[in-house]
């Protein structure tokens, strides 16, 4: 079950990380890579393909006020989008490294999608509190990932390469 079923949580954004589809995790390497970045870390919905190659999960961060959907797409809508940010993303690519990232997500065919969602809050009236959501999940997970496949990591909102 997506967390857009889940009354209880509101979409705030999604990151992306882009790989080289050889550099694909099975499910038991995301589930270890993710627990080791936070024991914290509740995971419901685990999919893999036949060969364990990972499909998708849901991570509950009840301490950031958070949850993230994350699921593997793979094949022409990856490649049609990586030029797309590729364009985008060129004008913002200032530094060496920046440019040195941006040249191997032209060559990625693999990429994660991280949905962040926030835990909404219900006052005594029924209408949401004042913001708790903490951006930590979502930074230790993107980080994570990056990490495990060797990717490449992009904000698609604020235009950035992670």
């Amino acid at each position: 079950m997506s967390m857009f079923e889940n009354e209880g949580y509101k979409w705030r954004e999604t990151y992306f990380v882009f790989f080289d589809e050889t550099r694909r995790p099975t499910l038991k390497q995301m589930l270890k890579t993710l627990s080791m970045a936070n024991r914290r870390f509740e995971f419901e919905n685990p999919t893999e393909d036949d060969q364990g190659g990972f499909e998708s999960l849901t991570l509950r961060a009840p301490q950031d006020h958070a949850a993230l959907d994350i699921s593997y797409v793979s094949g022409e809508e990856v490649c049609e989008q990586r030029a797309d940010l590729a364009k985008e993303l060129r004008s913002a690519a200032t530094e060496p490294d920046e440019r040195a990232k941006l040249a191997r997500l032209l060559k990625c065919d693999g990429r994660l999608d991280i949905l962040h969602f926030e835990q909404i809050e219900a006052g005594l009236g029924g209408e949401e509190e004042e913001e708790m959501l903490d951006p930590s999940a979502l930074l230790v997970v993107l980080d994570a990932l990056v990490e495990l496949t060797d990717g490449v990591g992009v904000d698609p909102q604020s235009g950035t390469i992670v």
